[in-house]
């Protein structure tokens, strides 16, 4: 795979991350359905691990594309990927906490946990994918 398809092969992994994340929600909120909760998050897991790996590829190995300059529409952009950065770096450690809750069957405050690392995970796998739109289709150079 070469340098061309890497973002589009990350941003499919941050995808499959934000379907995984969002049915695990169901699963546990609207079915109550713990197992596939379960195998919902191991999957997303699995997902985010996907896409950090090509992630970390790409850019130890090319040169990242750059936004083209725009005014406002790039601050907007970077603004977006600063937040989306800070919180990827504060998420990964969140996400092991709370997996070592489930495994340790510590059900309440993996709930506690949960509530906020659900959301960041969702908002940095989703904002992933809104990143490579915007640089890669909507604003290509």
């Amino acid at each position: 795979m070469g340098p061309n398809q890497l973002p589009t092969f990350n941003a499919f992994w941050n995808l499959m991350a934000t379907m995984f994340l969002l049915a695990g929600f169901y699963f546990i909120k609207i079915k109550h359905n713990k197992e596939a909760h379960k195998k919902s998050m191991i999957t997303a897991f699995l997902c985010s691990t996907c896409f950090l790996v090509g992630y970390l590829y790409y850019h130890l190995n090319f040169d990242a594309k750059k936004f083209p300059d725009i005014g406002l529409i790039k601050k907007l952009y970077l603004t977006m990927l600063a937040s989306h950065v800070i919180l990827a770096v504060v998420m990964l450690p969140l996400i092991i906490a709370t997996f070592v809750l489930a495994f340790k069957a510590k059900w309440k405050t993996h709930k506690k946990l949960g509530r906020i690392t659900f959301p960041i995970w969702l908002y940095v796998s989703f904002t992933g994918v809104l990143i490579y739109i915007l640089l890669y289709h909507v604003f290509a150079t």
